[in-house]
């Protein structure tokens, strides 16, 4: 694989754990990474030899489907072995610990742990704990990095650059680690993020994050160039943070009708699953603005980046400490 960057900086991070910590050259390096891999979707023969006898393991303690799935064929593509962990047939459910449990695997040769956990700080705390490369694939309410990087890569891709866009990110910011690692993202690459909402679904000192807010989508919609759809998290709600589904439809959902005072050339983005009829409407989930599959798609490409560029820092790591 050839690189596509267009400066001589290396990549040093063996752990990818959220967006916060990371520059916008780092966060410009990967997408640069990614667009290398972008065309292997379209080979004949859709391998590379960049993680040729290593070992990945899928550490889910939630339900996920592209996420998973996605990081498996990565992996895969990348001609690694790929061991799927489940907790419901693990020895987590006979008590042992989530470090006891990765130091087994590790034990057994793994090389880079992808890992999403219910609890906030679960790779970071992972990631101290073992010697093998940690990918955070969501914890808790903290962040979600892989995803912000491929709603990144798509904008830029179709937009050609991000600097001085308004993205709107909307619905259930307060429980979204999707919409935690698109603000650093998005606000480091030069746009700007405007997060809609009721007040209820904001999280607690929003006024201390590089964003403006709004609690009309109406009010602001006609200014965007990116929507993102966030999906109301009914699993997370610790209580009635809204009247009824239908009134949030009514004043936050995304329909045809609203989408009309929208730009024309409006990205319209949902990191998934969605909830039809309730964020958004099926007409324009599936309308000549919707980028949601382009994402998907999209988002194998920035996991072989990421996949790949933990471990080059890994086997630097290696070389600097032997010599």
């Amino acid at each position: 694989m050839t690189q596509t960057t267009k400066t001589d900086f290396q990549w040093r991070r063996k752990h990818l754990i959220g967006l916060r910590e990371l520059s916008r050259k780092e966060i410009e390096f990967i997408l640069d990474t990614a667009r290398g891999f972008e065309e292997f979707s379209t080979r004949s023969i859709k391998k590379a030899p960049a993680l040729r006898g290593k070992v990945v393991v899928n550490m889910f303690f939630e339900d996920s489907t592209r996420t998973r799935n996605s990081f498996t064929l990565a992996a895969s593509r990348l001609s690694a072995d790929v061991i799927e962990f489940t907790k419901t047939s693990s020895s987590v459910n006979k008590g042992e610990t989530l470090i006891d449990t990765a130091r087994n695997l590790e034990a057994m040769g793994v090389d880079i742990v992808v890992i999403r956990h219910g609890a906030g700080g679960a790779a970071h705390l992972l990631s101290r704990s073992i010697k093998a490369c940690v990918i955070n694939a969501g914890d808790g309410f903290h962040e979600h990095p892989t995803q912000a990087l491929l709603d990144a890569y798509t904008i830029r891709q179709i937009k050609g650059t991000l600097e001085g866009l308004k993205i709107g990110i909307v619905g259930d910011i307060a429980h979204s680690r999707v919409a935690r690692s698109n603000i650093h993202a998005l606000t480091k690459l030069g746009a700007e993020v405007i997060l809609v909402g009721p007040p209820t679904l904001m999280p607690a000192q929003v006024q201390n994050l590089p964003v403006q807010v709004s609690y009309s989508l109406d009010a602001v919609i006609d200014k965007l160039d990116v929507i993102n759809m966030l999906r109301i998290q009914f699993e997370r709600l610790g209580g009635n943070l809204f009247p009824t589904v239908r009134e949030y439809s009514h004043f936050y959902g995304l329909t045809v009708e609203r989408l009309k005072k929208a730009k024309p050339d409006i990205l319209v983005m949902h990191p998934g699953p969605l909830n039809r009829g309730l964020e958004i409407e099926s007409e324009v989930a599936d309308g000549p603005n919707s980028v949601i599959l382009r994402q998907v798609s999209n988002g194998l490409a920035i996991r072989m980046a990421v996949l790949f560029l933990v471990n080059q820092a890994a086997v630097l790591e290696a070389k600097d400490s032997h010599p």
